[in-house]
């Protein structure tokens, strides 16, 4: 079944003029990524050309997706919004709140017993507003949008950063906060910067043990986890056409651990073949049609050096395997030797005591056949694990055709645990059942795509590597982290000496995919009879107030924390068990910086409260200055704001009185959400003034009543023993990004307008 063919084909239908005039404008070919952004601005035809970097462009997204856990904010924003219907197609997505324990059945049941309050308000909202409702249970959002609604060409922004995985398909898809999703659903453009390209010329093929997601560690690898931020990647080249279509969405799934803007490939077979294998046929035979639209000029991939920023050239023909982390997705480390010298040398526990596959970036039938056909191996060689070994179906069509065609019962044969179709152990939603939270170092391997500290089990001290399915399923044979499945040979049962052959996948199911169920609620057609109850006694949801704005010259601002380090969502507003109080703003506040590293003792959630001269938690100290009326100021350093979409991350220092943020670099999302809720997101002209900012320190904003584009702020830090320093901030917010923060946030201003 083909969704919303009437929008997909009213988009084709003007992509030759559209096209057509931005290379008359540019005056040059065009890249594959450009073409969309031109065919999707809000002024409809082009009418100049754009500067990479700089212009701010408003553009008209096709679709929004949601996932549950942010879904909630951004609908109660929505709600505030004044519409009746949402402008575009949306859909919500129940796959975070499930948490991975004892198996599928079981873990689902208990979901929707103690979720079911969440999971009711997003299936009536979504009813009353039009909203495609996906039940808890069918299946992980961005494997979900891509079997059903990503098509080659397409412009669609979603509430979580991996919504980057639907450039697999050919579109421009992009992770954004529930405010930015709330304009589009108000039927208002969205804004972003233009972006930057980064070209990835692929040539050669993959052979053996190499996977595409071999492709995207060794670019995390050479880009880190900030060398794509404020640019799409766009991958080119006979070796791109070579990787199967939920191939090149793994690759692009992870460009969000570069800070990469999107990542995008062009049209080829390889999605003709998806589309038509999933029932979209008509999709495939629109895109054929205009095929030539749906991918870069052949001049630009001839010479792309002319046409992209920078150009990174990989040949799969050498490529290796890969294992990254632990700590960061950038960390790369090939499998076997190397590996070996970087743990001895570094201390990592080379025993495995978990492999997980799945998630949103590894859960396709293909990922499944591929390391079954390792499982397999190791069940009819007599290879006994030495690790546990944990699945995550992608969705309810391939848990269902991966069960119908055996898959599933190779690994449970293995003795592997079939988890729900949900995120589970990749955002936290972990039980893990032989692990306290402060166990000792350990290892574990994944498919996923971050592997930060705390992230799958909230152990600070469980070392997360990436890697590809099949890699996964050899390590946690093997139990070892310097196993190298090339060459290293296994005992099995009988004492024999077993080699494992190479992975074998299918791309596509020979028998075609297959569900009863897939999981999906079509909303009613008139939603305005339907009510939306939030219980104002209720811990889980929370009807939104709105922000004050922030008026004047701003004095007596007193320092929060001063973050040292990395500083990711997860450090700002964790997950896991907090996925809970997604919908309730105060509630959630309780986690907010309790991960943050502070500068001043290297202690976390332990700041100093300036007021009593007392020590105590992050988001206690802010309820404390908010108490007093005094506002308060985080500090960060580079990249602040790294990893997930969640917008909780800026509205939680936003609701308990922050009103600035400073710090040495943003992550794209952060600092968006941060201006969207009507804050200051701020960088330090000079870094070095980092180093200046005292424990004790207050900060007075002398120009904030002059706040303009292009013009920088200037701050007095005060500190306790009276010495004051002078320190300026860049800004990068526009015109329209100032309205929002004289208004106190973004829904103000669209609340303003609608009424």
């Amino acid at each position: 079944m083909a969704f919303d063919i009437d929008m997909i084909k009213s988009t084709y239908a003007s992509y030759k003029e559209k096209v057509d005039k931005a290379r008359e404008l540019v005056g040059r070919p065009l890249s594959h990524s450009e073409k969309i952004l031109y065919a999707h601005l809000w002024d409809e035809l082009p009418n100049q050309a754009f500067e990479r970097g700089k212009s701010y462009v408003d553009f008209a997204p096709d679709r929004i997706a949601c996932q549950d856990a942010t879904a909630q904010m951004a609908l109660l924003q929505f709600m505030q919004a004044g519409k009746k219907k949402v402008a575009v197609p949306t859909t919500v997505h129940c796959d975070h709140l499930i948490q991975a324990k004892v198996g599928a059945e079981i873990d689902l049941k208990n979901a929707l017993d103690q979720s079911s309050e969440v999971f009711k308000f997003l299936e009536s909202v979504s009813n009353k507003y039009g909203i495609g409702f996906w039940k808890p249970g069918a299946g992980i959002i961005h494997q979900v949008v891509l079997e059903n609604y990503a098509f080659p060409g397409g412009m669609m922004i979603g509430t979580d950063s991996h919504t980057v995985n639907a450039g697999g398909l050919g579109m421009v898809a992009i992770g954004v906060g529930g405010a930015d999703a709330v304009d589009v659903m108000a039927g208002m453009a969205w804004e972003l910067k233009w972006p930057k390209l980064i070209g990835v010329k692929l040539t050669g093929k993959m052979n053996g043990w190499t996977a595409s997601k071999d492709v995207i560690l060794k670019v995390a690898d050479i880009l880190t986890v900030k060398g794509g931020t404020g640019a799409i990647v766009e991958y080119f080249g006979d070796g791109a056409k070579s990787i199967s279509c939920t191939g090149k969405g793994t690759i692009c799934n992870m460009g969000a651990e570069i800070g990469a803007t999107t990542s995008t490939f062009g049209y080829d077979e390889s999605m003709d073949r998806y589309l038509r294998a999933t029932g979209r046929a008509e999709v495939a035979d629109a895109a054929n049609e205009i095929a030539e639209y749906l991918t870069g000029d052949q001049e630009v991939y001839d010479n792309p050096e002319k046409y992209f920023d920078q150009v990174i050239e990989i040949d799969l023909n050498e490529l290796k395997p890969h294992l990254n982390g632990p700590f960061t997705p950038d960390l790369g480390t090939m499998v076997g030797a190397e590996m070996h010298q970087k743990a001895t040398e570094n201390g990592w526990p080379l025993d495995i005591e978990w492999g997980l596959i799945g998630s949103c970036t590894n859960s396709s039938y293909e990922d499944l056949t591929r390391a079954e056909s390792i499982a397999r191996q190791a069940v009819e060689k007599k290879i006994k694990p030495k690790a546990e070994l944990g699945i995550n179906p992608g969705s309810e069509q391939i848990r269902f055709t991966a069960e119908r065609d055996g898959i599933l019962n190779t690994f449970e044969n293995l003795g592997a645990l079939i988890f729900t179709n949900a995120c589970g152990p990749c955002i936290g939603q972990w039980a893990r059942y032989n692990d306290p939270k402060n166990a000792p170092k350990n290892t574990i391997i994944h498919s996923f795509n971050r592997n930060f500290a705390k992230r799958a089990d909230g152990n600070p001290n469980t070392h997360a590597f990436v890697a590809s399915p099949e890699i996964v399923a050899a390590m946690a044979i093997s139990g070892r982290l310097d196993f190298d499945p090339t060459k290293d040979k296994l005992i099995n049962e009988d004492g024999e000496e077993v080699l494992l052959d190479p992975p074998v996948g299918i791309e596509l199911p020979e028998n075609g995919f297959d569900v009863e169920d897939a999981g999906y609620q079509e909303p009613v057609a008139d939603g305005s009879g339907v009510e939306v109850v939030v219980d104002p006694a209720s811990d889980r949801l929370q009807l939104l107030t709105p922000f004050e704005p922030i008026t004047g010259n701003v004095n007596g601002a007193k320092l929060l924390i001063k973050a040292f380090g990395k500083c990711t969502t997860d450090h700002i507003s964790m997950a896991g068990p907090w996925l809970r109080f997604r919908g309730h703003l105060d509630n959630i506040s309780n986690n907010m910086l309790i991960g943050a590293v502070n500068a001043f003792n290297q202690k976390t959630n332990f700041v100093k409260n300036q007021i009593t001269g007392e020590y105590g938690a992050v988001p206690d100290t802010a309820r404390a200055y908010k108490a007093a009326g005094v506002p308060t100021v985080v500090i960060g350093d580079h990249n602040y704001g790294e990893g997930s979409s969640r917008e909780h991350a800026a509205m939680e220092p936003r609701h308990l009185g922050v009103i600035a943020v400073i710090v040495k670099s943003f992550a794209r999302i952060h600092e968006t959400n941060l201006k969207k809720q009507g804050m200051l997101g701020l960088t330090f002209v000079n870094e070095n003034d980092y180093d200046l900012i005292q424990e004790d320190d207050t900060f007075n904003f002398i120009d904030l009543e002059d706040f303009a584009p292009n013009q920088p702020l200037t701050v007095e830090l005060v500190h306790k023993d009276g010495s004051k320093d002078v320190i300026s901030l860049n800004h990068t917010y526009n015109e329209n990004q100032i309205e929002w923060f004289r208004a106190g946030s973004a829904l103000n201003l669209i609340k303003q307008q609608n009424s």
